[in-house]
């Protein structure tokens, strides 16, 4: 049985899995947290399953060595290849991952148009066509694939030239097909809200899914009586890319400067 001092570990393909640390610190401020970053293995989108299955089995080898007493895939992508075989490989872990917020965007759209922003391989899952199956019947869902965005936001320049003329070239058709709420199916894609807001009508929705992610994980943690009662420790970070690349990016997308040690390969 973990203790309830013990940390959860939080992974994603490169940064974006921040956007969920945020939301997991800001309701669970008590909760001590590890970060791996797998940047040197981005995009997950383009990968194979297996081969995304492969390295979500390493990480979450890691966060067991580390005493983690729960695991967060901040990537849906990782979701989509690997949730399933970690749970069967750790059957009384809490494991939280991720999926792209159709429920609340179908009762949310009023004109009945759905756009969603996700990697390749999110979008071809079959998970993914069962939760339009499951929920988003009586709705148009249009799907908008967006290789080359993730890397973009990999460099944490979030407003430069290219990433912007990148981004409109996704959201115009979306709009333009009468889509009225925005599914960011991609947890790299919340660091674009700022840049969103000017390419897209206020009455347009844009949702995703880091604040459902940390409802969950705080709903698994209750039933097994491991909600820490802080304070919290230092968040630690890794990455399987150049530690100093995710230093650089903290102080943007953490708004803190904190270390960052090399994953182990």
């Amino acid at each position: 049985m973990a203790e309830r001092s013990a940390p959860v570990g939080v992974m994603d393909s490169g940064v974006g899995g921040l956007s969920v640390l945020a939301e997991i610190q800001r309701l669970l401020p008590n909760e001590t947290l590890l970060y791996v970053a797998d940047c040197g293995h981005v995009p997950y989108g383009e990968k194979s399953p297996g081969y995304i299955r492969e390295r979500c089995r390493h990480i979450a080898a890691f966060f067991h060595e580390q005493g983690a007493k729960a695991m967060v895939l901040a990537c849906n992508t990782a979701t989509v290849a690997a949730v399933t075989d970690l749970r069967a490989l750790y059957p009384v872990w809490p494991l939280v991952g991720m999926e792209p917020a159709v429920k609340p965007a179908a009762a949310a759209t009023r004109s009945g148009v759905v756009g969603v922003l996700a990697t390749t391989g999110t979008l071809q899952s079959a998970k993914f066509a069962a939760l339009l199956d499951r929920f988003a019947s009586d709705v148009q869902v249009i799907t908008q694939p967006c290789p080359g965005l993730v890397e973009l936001i990999e460099t944490g320049d979030l407003a430069s030239p290219a990433l912007r003329q990148m981004l409109l070239g996704y959201v115009q058709p979306l709009l333009a097909a009468g889509c009225d709420t925005l599914i960011l199916g991609c947890t790299h894609y919340p660091f674009l809200r700022p840049l969103l807001a000017g390419m897209v009508p206020a009455d347009v929705a844009v949702i995703d899914t880091g604040a459902a992610v940390a409802r969950q994980l705080h709903r698994l943690l209750g039933a097994s009586d491991l909600l820490a009662e802080g304070p919290a420790r230092d968040t630690r970070f890794w990455t399987s890319a150049d530690p100093q690349s995710l230093r650089n990016i903290l102080p943007v997308l953490w708004h803190k400067a904190d270390d960052v040690q090399s994953f182990p390969l």
